[in-house]
């Protein structure tokens, strides 16, 4: 499969993110929703076939299960931090689900560490249906997350 055929690698994130940089700067890092754009970008484009990052952002949760629904008919892979409705959104859950019961890649990824925080956050409804979760590396984690599926590449549904 060659890159103009290779789906593009969705990077999903939910409530709250597109406040990178401002919110939480201690938690979350001071870089902005954009400054990981560039860095997912720079890092898909050097690594041979090169594949496109397409980074979405959304404070509606259908919204991000109509891409979740999207990428499980499209076969593309999908980085996955979905905020605040990591811990409870089963529908989430279940659109998850859907991808990699497909045979579809989705990573769930977090900036910081759920479990070295409020109690709330240690659950993720997510985690069970992934295929992989990386947390607390800051904007480390989503590299980490792509360069997973770069590696796996041209293959990786």
């Amino acid at each position: 499969m060659s890159s103009e055929t290779s789906p593009s690698i969705l990077v999903l994130n939910g409530p709250n993110l597109g406040r990178l940089g401002t919110r939480e700067p201690d938690v979350y890092g001071a870089g902005t929703l954009g400054d990981l754009r560039e860095l997912l970008e720079q890092d898909a484009a050097e690594t041979p076939p090169g594949r496109s990052i397409d980074l979405r952002q959304t404070e509606d949760e259908a919204e991000l299960l109509r891409w979740l629904h999207e990428a499980a008919d499209s076969g593309s892979p999908v980085i996955l931090n979905a905020g605040a409705w990591t811990h409870y959104s089963f529908a989430l859950r279940d659109a998850v689900s859907l991808v990699t019961k497909a045979g579809g890649t989705v990573i769930e990824v977090h900036l910081s560490n759920p479990h070295a925080r409020e109690e709330f956050r240690h659950t993720s409804v997510i985690t069970a249906v992934a295929s992989g979760v990386i947390a607390g590396f800051g904007f480390d984690s989503y590299r980490l997350a792509l360069a997973h599926i770069l590696r796996k590449s041209p293959t990786i549904r």
